[in-house]
């Protein structure tokens, strides 16, 4: 047994009687004074399993009741890895307290594409930058993505519905390979519960067996390090389902989970109450980047982008954006110290798209995402946001009123019928701007294409100030030795940024 990675122990005994997800088999570890209970499973042919994450260092006993009984001794010993990724504030670490920074992808229905396709997209994921995969349990029904796969999740009745209670083992064992190979690659993955796109009937399940088959997957999955729980995709579009079921489910998952992954749930339209307290950080659908101020102030948890659309060329607009566009929106993200979430979208005469199945990396954008992230890695300290000192005092004075009277005119003016909301409204001037302490300052013009500016620094550090330009993946330095207000030469277009490192 190692720290923070998955312990399993297995147990031969006679099929269970009736139900195969929910047998009675229990097990506690006991160390250092603390104890951890954790439900066993069945995994097909006479194989009962207990899985443990053993979070701390120690000579662990167990004990196991149920269908089997048991008990014995392990000495678990130094990490190999990093542990559960928890949140941290507005930002995220390992349990050993390393730093993670998700840059992620989506490939939804990666798991219910063919051998072959899933060894393709594992070996593009190896080259890639990606440290976060979102994908889902059920297969997926729409646009590029109707294949059925080999397997599913459950066995069914006689009448042709799904039977919860009798777990199709073949799906499970291959499923969690996939979910292996990529933790060993470092890939956090977030496992989609619940999603709308469907034609199997699993969108409609009823509540009780919806909870079963939750008891079957956290029976078997909690005790892996590299998962997230993500809800559902677009859960506000499962019209079958009232909101107070989804509290309901969340509630569920937290109880049955004994090791608190990170738990969040994703939107079409309407944003999850991110606010409830077990709900770890924003999973959000939205362009809106600039809004990241706002989200982090009102619910002090990490704002992950999950889905601000896709590089590609297909029909939908939120699948047609350049990868120029998906730097700009990765770039914008980071800068406030929030994170981003990739996909692909290429037309191809197979109809293997990368945010659907998998396959081949087409697009621009990976090699930039793979820049910025060596980037926000050699920080000292997690990005978070700057709001720089103000450099327009002789400005403000030449027009007779001081910050706080501003204040006050633009609220009147904020305030007619209809009202305005300004927050609401992305500037096209708008610089994204972080830092990390007093080391780091960085500034993100997006759009801007300034061919003068200024960056406004501390007086009492010296800094080395660059100039990146974030396409063309160049960092050339503008001053060498500033400190306070300092004027800064620029090329005039978009998707440029400076950052500024203390000497």
């Amino acid at each position: 047994m190692k720290q923070y990675e998955m312990f399993e122990l297995e147990f031969k005994g006679t099929e269970p009687e009736g139900s195969h997800a929910e047998v009675d088999l229990q097990a506690e570890f006991f160390v250092n004074g603390n104890t951890t209970s954790v439900k066993g499973f069945y995994a097909g042919n006479g194989t009962y399993k207990v899985r443990f994450y053993p979070a701390e260092t120690g000579t662990y006993t167990y004990k196991i009741s149920g269908v089997v009984n048991a008990s014995g001794t392990e000495v678990c010993e130094a990490p190999a890895g990093h542990g559960i990724v928890k949140a941290d504030g507005t930002h995220f670490t390992y349990a050993d307290g390393t730093p993670y920074y998700p840059f992620g992808t989506t490939v939804y229905a990666l798991a219910h594409q063919d051998d072959a396709l899933v060894e393709e997209t594992l070996a593009s994921l190896e080259k890639a930058p990606f440290n976060k995969v979102r994908h889902c349990i059920f297969p997926k029904d729409y646009d590029y993505n109707h294949n059925d796969p080999e397997y599913y999740p459950f066995e069914k009745k006689e009448d042709g519905s799904w039977d919860v209670h009798h777990p199709c083992f073949a799906y499970w064992e291959r499923f969690e390979k996939i979910i292996y190979r990529m933790g060993e690659m470092g890939i956090e993955t977030d496992l989609i519960l619940f999603h709308p796109y469907d034609r199997w009937g699993f969108r409609d399940m009823c509540m009780e067996d919806n909870l079963v088959y939750l008891d079957y997957l956290l029976r078997r999955l909690s005790a892996v390090p590299y998962i997230w729980w993500s809800i559902a995709n677009e859960y506000d579009v499962v019209f079958s389902r009232k909101m107070e079921e989804w509290y309901d489910i969340e509630q569920f998952i937290v109880k049955n989970d004994p090791y608190s992954h990170l738990l969040s749930n994703h939107n079409c339209i309407v944003f999850y109450d991110f606010a409830r307290p077990d709900i770890t950080h924003c999973c959000v659908q939205t362009i809106a980047m600039h809004m990241t101020d706002r989200w982090m102030e009102q619910f002090k948890k990490p704002v992950v982008f999950d889905e601000c659309c896709y590089e590609g060329d297909i029909q939908h607009e939120w699948g047609n954006i350049s990868g120029k566009e998906m730097t700009n929106r990765f770039w914008k993200a980071c800068a406030k110290g929030a994170y981003a979430t990739h996909g692909e979208t290429f037309y191809s005469d197979d109809e293997i798209l990368w945010w659907a199945r998998g396959g081949k990396l087409k697009g621009k954008s990976t090699e930039r995402i793979a820049y910025l992230k060596d980037i926000i890695y050699s920080l000292p300290s997690a990005l978070e946001q700057w709001q720089e000192p103000s450099s327009n005092e002789e400005s403000d004075a030449a027009l007779g009123i001081d910050l706080e009277q501003g204040k006050e005119i633009f609220q009147k003016i904020f305030s007619s019928n209809p009202p305005v909301d300004a927050a609401n409204l992305e500037w096209k001037s708008a610089v994204y701007n972080g830092h990390a302490g007093e080391d780091v300052y960085l500034k993100y013009y997006a759009q801007q294409c300034v061919a003068i500016t200024s960056i406004n620094l501390p007086e009492e550090y010296t800094y080395k100030i660059e100039m990146i330009d974030t396409w063309n993946m160049t960092r050339e330095t503008l001053v060498e030795r500033a400190s306070g207000k300092t004027k800064l030469k620029m090329p005039g277009k978009e998707g440029m940024a400076v950052i500024a490192t203390r000497i």
